[in-house]
């Protein structure tokens, strides 16, 4: 089959690259130039597991290829996926304008039979209106008998693990009324659920709202224990035991109960929002996921609070040394970061900055640019603890979780840690002889 892609970010890329390695072609759009000569020559704008090698192989075998030009896409295209950005705007909507402008160009290029299928995370309603704008673009044209469909597919794929996430998906969601179209989705994803996941077929509108129900869901969890783990902080108790202590009932499980210092990236933060304003918009208050926005913004600054609380309000000539600043491992991501509201909190304080990140050095530089005079980046993790005085650890990279403690004693100024994501043991921390202070384990009364 052949499919077009139109944009070329997490998603697109992703998609395009996985459904290229299942011996589609593909073809991906993107209107920023440099980025599309860049991915012709394997050079990549994100980091993500196995991604790299991915799109090496399949354009090397000729099965995937990029173009700023939609038309080079479309031409003989069965499937024509919407995989552009839904940022969120300053009241919380989510903008549409790149969804719309693709449809626009979708109606004004294409000459026969298309499935147009949005993978972007989209308000409810909004599969309609595209459909309605291809169609005003079509009999613009005097083009009405060429038929159509639109289709919301919503993506569920884990920066750090979207490759894995694709490949072999828990399940595949088809929002669509159209019985022959159901069918031809379910052909195009039959290769990645050998595994019997299922497929589920639904309206559009479920589709779309099944995108916003899982984030929420699983970022109130993230909050849950965020909360809670500050109540331990004041009354006692050890979030860790208590994770155990939950997740051992198969009603909860395991996933996304680990305490740290909030969520973020480019999903969770944005559908929260996103959720928030449909229910305002239609008269109705989402109480708890306005509870799980506002306990994940007071997460980010709890660590701010404990350096405050250990060192003051005057961090001048202090120097802090930051371990992660990705919003989570195995990405470049710096989108709502909790390391944006920490490391920005410190340098307003007076401090300066020694910070290492595996991947998200080159993002970090962008997104700090207006604070260069007080942040230093380092190309390895010991190098940022030296004369330091204080280790704050934000992102739970693998190398971060057994670091050489010895090493440390040697090069700190003071030995403080401040872990966001508990990595250590609190015992462990005290015998080499350092302050230790983590997330909802009463490190204080320690």
């Amino acid at each position: 089959m052949k499919l077009c892609m139109v944009g070329t970010g997490y998603v697109g890329l992703v998609t395009g690259a996985c459904f290229a390695d299942m011996g589609n072609e593909v073809w991906c759009v993107d209107v920023d130039e440099v980025k599309v000569r860049n991915l012709k020559a394997a050079i990549l704008p994100i980091y993500e597991p196995g991604l790299r090698e991915l799109v090496e192989k399949n354009l090397k075998e000729g099965r995937l290829r990029f173009a700023a030009d939609i038309k080079y896409g479309i031409e003989d295209a069965l499937f024509c996926f919407i995989t552009v950005g839904t940022p969120s705007c300053e009241d919380g909507t989510a903008d549409l304008s790149h969804i719309f402008t693709v449809a626009r160009t979708i109606g004004q290029c294409m000459n026969q039979y298309l499935i147009v299928v949005i993978k972007s995370t989209i308000p409810v309603g909004t599969t309609e209106q595209v459909r309605d704008i291809i169609s005003q673009e079509l009999k613009a044209r005097a083009m009405d008998d060429v038929r159509f469909d639109v289709v919301s597919n919503p993506e569920f794929l884990k920066e750090g693990a979207a490759v894995e996430d694709f490949m072999r998906p828990d399940r595949v969601v088809i929002g669509t009324e159209n019985v022959g179209t159901a069918e031809l989705m379910k052909q195009l994803y039959q290769p990645f659920v050998r595994n019997q996941n299922p497929i589920l077929i639904m309206d559009t509108k479920s589709a779309e709202m099944t995108k916003y129900a899982a984030n929420v869901m699983l970022a109130a969890r993230i909050s849950f224990m965020n909360e809670i783990a500050q109540l331990c902080d004041t009354v006692g108790g050890d979030i860790a035991n208590i994770r155990m202590g939950i997740s051992t009932d198969h009603r909860i499980g395991g996933q996304f109960l680990n305490a740290g210092t909030g969520y973020g990236g480019s999903c969770f933060p944005k559908d929260v929002k996103e959720l928030i304003h449909i229910g305002r918009k239609n008269g109705l208050e989402m109480a708890i996921a306005t509870a799980v926005h506002k306990v994940n913004e007071r997460q980010k600054q709890y660590l701010v609070d404990m350096i405050r609380k250990r060192f003051g309000e005057k961090l001048s000539g202090m120097r802090f040394a930051v371990w992660g600043l990705a919003f989570k491992p195995q990405t470049d991501d710096m989108r709502e970061a909790p390391s944006l509201v920490i490391v920005q909190s410190l340098i307003n304080m007076g401090a300066t900055i020694i910070a290492f990140d595996p991947q998200a050095i080159k993002e970090a530089q962008q997104v700090f640019k207006s604070y260069a005079d007080h942040i230093q980046y380092v190309g390895d993790m010991m190098e940022a603890v030296n004369d330091a005085d204080a280790l704050v650890l934000i992102t739970d990279w693998q190398q971060f979780r057994q670091p050489d403690f010895s090493d440390m004693k040697t090069r700190m100024h003071q030995l403080v840690v401040f872990d966001g994501r508990n990595q250590y043991e609190f015992e462990e921390m005290k015998q080499y002889g350092f302050e230790y202070y983590c997330i909802g384990r009463n490190c204080w009364e320690k």
